[in-house]
This record gives C-alpha cells, structure tokens and sequence, in this order.
C-alpha cells in the first residue's frame, strides 16, 4: 500500500481551481451537471462523513489532499455500457474524486474492464493516471463515501435526481451493469421514474442476471466488486470476465 500512497502526485493546492474528472469531454449539459454536483451538501451525515475522514485520514494517505465532495460519473460519455456502482469508498473516490480510483475494488473492476476492452490501462491509481474508457460509464446511486459503506434510504432518494439528470445525459447508453444489489434496485427505481413500468414481482438480482424492460436499456447483474466479494472468491476475475462478456453480447 504504501507504493500506492506514493504514486499520486498530491495536488494539495488543487482545491482553489477545482479539477472535476468526469466524463471524458462530453455536452456541455454534462460538464455543467457535473460541477453542481460536486457542489451538492444535501445530506448531513454523508457530508459530515466525508469530510471527517478527509481530516482525520489514515497513516498510509496523510500527506494526500482528500477530494472529499460527491464524486461525478467517469469515463466515455458516448458510452453503451453504463456500470452502476454503490458509492465511493472513504479511502477511494473520497480521496482521489475519481470513481473506483484508489483502492482494490477499482484494482479489481478496471482490470477486468482493461481485459475486456472497456479501458486503455488496468491501473486507477489516482485522477491524473492517464486511464480513460471506452464505450463505458461509471456512475453510482450515492455519491459521498457513507459510514460503514452503507447510504440510508433517504440518502440513496436525495441522490436519485444526480443519478437520473446524468444517465439523462447519456443518450446511446444500451446496457446498465448494476456492481451489486443497490445499483441493480437503483437502476430498477430510475425506470420508474422514467415512466417505464417496472413488473411486479420485480426483476431478482443475481450475478449474471438480464432484465430486459420495454423502452429501457438491458439491465445486467453483477456482484459487487468489494473486497469482501473478491478476498472471499465470491467474485473472482473469470467471473467478472464472464458478465462483462455477456455485456458485450448485449450491445450487439
């Protein structure tokens, strides 16, 4: 870990010129949605969260300048493949403001994208890494790091409107690759509020799960790329090799 500590650059002057890494150039409705949305202090217990451990941090990251604000989606905005995350980690997008940057669930889930063509490098080590995506998205239902990972109901509901204004903005989204069953449920909620009848019973999560919904993206399941899942085998590289084939399958 500590080579990783070393490798970012620490812009601890960053803050006055604030640097969003977002989409990769995209609308300007994009760039512009994005800017408020780092701005975003509508949850107090998130904000007090993310900040306390900006403050505090841990041994290995205390001479890092945390980003310590909502982190907005990253990667290709002409993307088919949208990934729907969870929220950032503490450690993670909380300190270097780029989603999966920084620790080994991102090791983990741009590896996999690499492998599977979605990504230029394997690497996401911090957000002037050099790494882009192709013809994929990354967004998440909440987007400040929570307490013990785990966003309240009314947390993931404000955040909601974040989640649709952005997937608004990606017009040739085909596919959404829900990253566990808070984005699959996520994912199901913004159809919803789309006007897109979602049949009861509702679509289960489950890894490798397709739900297909009239006049909505495809939506496919896929455990979550933490490291509870992949240190247990829960998750193994073959795997998430395996769904992001099956995500191939469906842009076609």
């Amino acid at each position: 870990m500590a080579a990783r500590a070393g490798a970012e650059p620490a812009p601890a002057r960053e803050r006055g010129a604030l640097r969003i890494v977002g989409a990769h150039g995209g609308s300007r409705a994009l760039r512009d949605l994005q800017a408020r949305m780092v701005e975003c202090r509508a949850c107090p217990r998130l904000v007090a969260w993310r900040e306390e451990v900006a403050r505090v941090k841990v041994r290995r990251f205390s001479e890092h300048t945390y980003w310590a604000r909502p982190v907005p989606g990253f990667g290709d905005p002409a993307a088919r493949l949208v990934l729907v995350g969870l929220a950032p980690a503490a450690h993670g997008g909380n300190r270097t403001g780029r989603m999966f940057t920084g620790d080994r669930s991102g090791d983990f889930l741009f590896a996999a994208l690499h492998r599977a063509g979605f990504a230029n490098q394997p690497q996401s080590v911090h957000r002037h890494d050099g790494l882009r995506l192709r013809d994929a998205f990354i967004v998440a239902p909440c987007r400040c790091a929570p307490p013990a990972n785990v966003p309240r109901p009314d947390e993931l509901r404000r955040c909601s409107s974040w989640l649709d204004r952005e997937l608004a903005l990606l017009p040739r989204a085909r596919v959404l690759l829900a990253l566990g069953a808070v984005g699959w449920d996520a994912a199901l909620q913004h159809f919803a509020r789309r006007g897109i009848p979602v049949p009861r019973p509702r679509p289960r999560f489950g890894h490798g799960a397709v739900a297909r919904l009239p006049g909505a993206p495809a939506l496919l399941g896929s455990y979550h790329v933490s490291q509870q899942n992949t240190n247990t085998g829960k998750l193994t590289p073959p795997m998430m090799d395996d769904v992001l084939a099956l995500a191939r399958q469906l842009l076609t």
